[in-house]
């Protein structure tokens, strides 16, 4: 057998439960699903830096830019509708690889495109494309583990999840040293050539037949139809797009009002953003800790509420000019640290409640956070590229979780979740 063949149907052999696997096996399998969970945040983030120049170069306004924001957040939304219930029926390696070619191709052609048109369709298609290894990297790790194995790896892919926003914005700035906004289209074609070469021969299937879901359109209808009706899980999902929605607004906003109003050069954006995404990734891994001494409750309704403040606190710097740059920097920090200890609650506590239908659940989960998120993006270039639009979205969005937090989950209702279930996806 040729090394070719024998990768190719290693790939394809049934992956081993996680309680089977070695350090090896356990540490290569973190570095695929990880590596895949990239191409969402580098979708979203590596062309931030270039916003500015692709509006002028297109001859459109900043506003019109940021809807290719929004349309890859929306792409990201309906992918994930779609590919969820899909991955249950089918296997987990068919839609990622097709998912992942979808992204590729879209990239090329925006490479090409003429128009912020264009381009804004484009973005979607790669939106659509990147959302098949989201789904799927959170519904393997949900085939494999349980227990704290569970916990363990999410959290490291937590940590891929934060490294991401960090480099990406830095990579951008530097491809922009030596190209225009279009190579960074380019670089992204070749990261999805690369990821799909490794998911072809580095994933095996972890959703053996006799586990697929069967029915069709109408079971999907179905399975969506549960999680619609159970009221604390979509209370919490609402959570989490809220507070998702606070943070692509600062997405959306940031290259804007770091650039054009604070005069910050394409460099040292890459720098300022990376520091407020140092706060998210700081936080999702102090959650691991503090887990072990507080209820993902807690720590979720405590998080909420200093978010809350924070992006109060914000727009009334942006909106007096007190402190300057470093104010805004500093309450950004803050609530995007808030962010990161409420993103991995928020979903685990939504999680735990359907673990039959993992890859459904992960889906509406994930749809609702881009989607919410796809309608912050164009609130700020509808209320202006200052720093008071930003602010203003970014508070909003604390503030709404927070409100849906208390009037709908009802944090007493939490107190249903197994516990166990819950630390568990949260880790």
């Amino acid at each position: 057998m040729t090394a070719t063949a024998e990768m190719t149907e290693r790939a394809t052999r049934p992956q081993l439960s996680g309680e089977l696997m070695t350090s090896r096996q356990r540490l290569r399998l973190v570095l695929v699903l990880g590596s895949l969970i990239a191409i969402g945040p580098l979708t979203i983030d590596m062309y931030l830096p270039a916003l500015p120049a692709i509006a002028a170069d297109l001859h459109t306004t900043s506003a019109a830019v940021q809807l290719t924001l929004t349309g890859t957040l929306a792409g990201l939304a309906l992918g994930q509708l779609l590919i969820g219930p899909l991955s249950d029926a089918v296997g987990r390696r068919v839609p990622l690889l097709v998912g992942t070619g979808l992204h590729i191709l879209a990239s090329v052609l925006c490479v090409i495109a003429p128009n912020i048109g264009m381009v804004g369709t484009l973005r979607v298609l790669q939106g659509l494309g990147a959302a098949a290894t989201s789904v799927v990297a959170v519904a393997v790790v949900r085939d494999l583990f349980t227990g704290a194995a569970f916990a363990k790896l999410f959290s490291r892919l937590m940590l891929v999840m934060g490294v991401a926003p960090i480099l990406a914005p830095t990579l951008g700035s530097g491809l922009l040293r030596w190209s225009d906004w279009r190579g960074v289209f380019m670089a992204l074609a070749a990261f999805g050539v690369l990821l799909v070469t490794v998911a072809a021969f580095g994933l095996p299937e972890t959703l053996p037949p006799a586990r697929r879901r069967r029915g069709g359109v109408a079971a999907t209808v179905r399975d969506y139809g549960s999680l619609l009706r159970d009221r604390t899980f979509v209370g919490l999902v609402l959570v989490a797009g809220l507070a998702m929605a606070a943070l692509f607004a600062y997405v959306a906003g940031s290259s804007f009002v770091f650039q054009e109003q604070y005069g910050l050069d394409e460099q040292q954006f890459g720098l300022a953003f990376g520091a407020g995404a140092v706060g998210l990734i700081t936080a999702t891994q102090l959650n691991v800790r503090l887990l072990r001494r507080y209820s993902p409750q807690r720590i979720l309704i405590t998080a909420l509420g200093v978010g809350t403040a924070a992006g109060l606190v914000l727009l009334v710097f942006a909106a007096t000019g007190f402190g300057g740059l470093a104010s805004i920097l500093a309450t950004l920090w803050v609530v995007l640290a808030a962010g990161g200890l409420a993103l991995p609650n928020a979903p685990a506590l939504a999680l735990s409640r359907h673990g039959e239908a993992a890859g459904t659940a992960a889906a509406l989960l994930g749809a609702v956070q881009f989607g919410v998120g796809a309608l912050a993006a164009p609130m700020v270039g509808i209320l202006g590229t200052g720093s008071v639009a930003m602010a203003g979205v970014v508070a909003g969005g604390m503030v709404a979780a927070m409100t849906v937090l208390l009037a709908v989950v009802r944090p007493a209702r939490l107190g249903e979740v197994e516990p166990g279930a819950v630390a568990v996806a949260a880790g």
